[in-house]
């Protein structure tokens, strides 16, 4: 009985040891489990979430100057910020600050650096190591343990790829903030042409307006003295025929100045009926020397300098390609155990056999994508150079004709003032009164439009050169 009883509590014991401790099997399965939930939490912490960006559901269009965006950020380390005073008359060069704050396309562009800054940060990153677990519970026969195969490899030939892949990446990311840039540059041109043209367009619509009324209160006299008798009938057709061309030519100004204010409105962001006062655009002085200017041009024109990170992205990526042509090695190690509980491990290797492809076909596309962009920046190099060259001698030729047409104006305009006067005296018949009078407002119109050519030119100029506008980017950065 003693004996019996003693060997009970034994059995027992031995027999609840065996139950509470698991077999391999589970005690593999528990530590892969408890694993398993620590990568997903982590996984699940380092993820991004979800913010929605509802669309917009109506237009914003600032109803006037004052609603725009009129800070200027820091151009330069230690410059401060300064505010577009847009409560007096706006400069050209300040209007074309103004569209490069405001236009609704160049926010619109401004995301594309987002994008190229999300590729370089995907280049950045080495590919995940790959990982595998096989686990086979036994079913039925000899075995005395459930088997299990787990792996851990890695691509080596992205880690060898890595410097050229980042290089590429940067390159790229350069050249879409160059880019860019070279768009804010194209802006602020074109709102600066479109405040000269307005300026002198402005003025010329005054001397239109002017000679019109000039000519109908001569076609209201000409038309009283024929209704009584004292003037021919037909001495009134130069008269009207002189006031038809003026009407037509303040016509036609009316409806540019139009044109004109609405792109410029659509620039800024404004509502197409909002004007303001432009001052007078100041004469930039050509620079002497173009020769220095003209060889340091690739380092300061935007477009440039993005053709350049281009074909540096480019030559990166042949470097790529060409080391691609080695065979790719994935390199890891392995861990597994049978049923007969018999555990194995070691490292473990895989290979491309470059029989059939060597990666040919890559280094050939890397290689024609690198010549082209070469020969584009040749191309745009010449072309930039060129078009100085011919502006230069475009603006010498202009400031001589404006000097001649302000003469020919004066002048023109000091003989139809006679003229009026020789005709109030009856010295001067109305077809001589009307063409002194239109030939007056001709030679005023000439002298505006050189006016506006040459400021276009001057304007020009300073963009093919790289001068007098921001070397950074100053719009405001599209929110992801």
């Amino acid at each position: 009985m003693h004996g019996t009883g003693g060997s009970g509590p034994a059995t027992a014991r031995s027999t609840r040891t065996g139950r509470d401790r698991p077999a391999p099997g589970r005690r593999l399965a528990g530590r892969l489990g408890g694993l398993s939930t620590l990568a997903v939490a982590a996984l699940i912490g380092g993820c991004a979430t979800y913010h929605a960006l509802p669309l917009p559901r109506r237009a914003h269009l600032a109803g006037a100057v004052s609603a725009l965006r009129t800070e200027v950020p820091a151009l330069a380390p230690g410059a401060a910020p300064r505010s577009i005073a847009v409560n007096r008359p706006l400069r050209p060069s300040d209007v074309g600050l103004l569209a490069v704050l405001n236009d609704p396309a160049l926010r619109a562009e401004s995301g594309y650096l987002a994008g190229a800054q999300a590729s370089l940060l995907q280049a950045s990153l080495l590919p995940n190591p790959v990982a595998g677990v096989v686990y086979e519970p036994q079913l039925g026969g000899a075995g005395v343990a459930p088997s299990w195969t787990a792996t851990l490899a890695e691509d080596v030939k992205s880690i060898i790829t890595y410097h050229t892949r980042v290089e590429a990446a940067h390159d790229t990311f350069e050249q879409v903030n160059a880019d860019l840039l070279w768009r804010e540059w194209q802006t602020a041109q074109q709102a600066r042409v479109l405040a000269v043209y307005l300026y002198w367009g402005r003025d010329s619509l005054r001397a239109s307006r002017r000679e019109t009324q000039l000519l109908d209160r001569e076609a209201r006299a000409a038309h009283a003295a024929a209704a009584s008798g004292s003037l021919d009938m037909r001495a009134l057709a130069p008269i009207l025929a002189a006031k038809a061309s003026a009407d037509q030519t303040l016509a036609n100004l009316t409806l540019s100045q139009l044109r004109a204010w609405q792109a410029l409105d659509a620039l800024l962001g404004l509502a197409p009926n909002v004007h303001f006062s432009i001052a007078a655009p100041r004469a930039a002085a050509l620079p002497r020397h173009l020769a220095p200017l003209l060889a340091s041009l690739s380092d300061r024109r935007p477009d440039l300098v993005a053709l350049k990170m281009g074909y540096h992205s480019a030559d990166e990526n042949v470097r790529t390609a060409i080391i691609g042509q080695f065979p790719a090695l994935v390199l890891g190690a392995q861990w597994d155990q049978d049923n007969g509980n018999v555990r194995n491990g070691g490292p473990t290797a895989q290979f491309d056999l470059p029989i059939f492809d060597r990666n040919q076909g890559q280094i050939a596309a890397a290689r024609a994508t690198r010549l082209v962009l070469h020969a584009q920046y040749q191309a745009r190099l010449d072309a930039a150079v060129g078009t100085v060259r011919a502006l230069a001698v475009q603006i010498r030729r202009l400031r001589h004709a404006v000097r001649q047409a302000h003469r020919a104006a004066l002048a023109a305009r000091q003989l139809a003032r006679s003229a009026q006067r020789a005709y109030a005296r009856g010295d001067l018949d109305e077809r001589s009164l009307a063409d002194y009078l239109t030939a007056a407002l001709a030679r005023r119109l000439e002298a505006d439009t050189l006016e506006r050519t040459l400021g276009q030119a001057r304007i020009a100029i300073t963009l093919e050169l790289g001068l007098g506008l921001p070397q950074v980017r100053i719009v405001p950065a599209a929110q992801i």
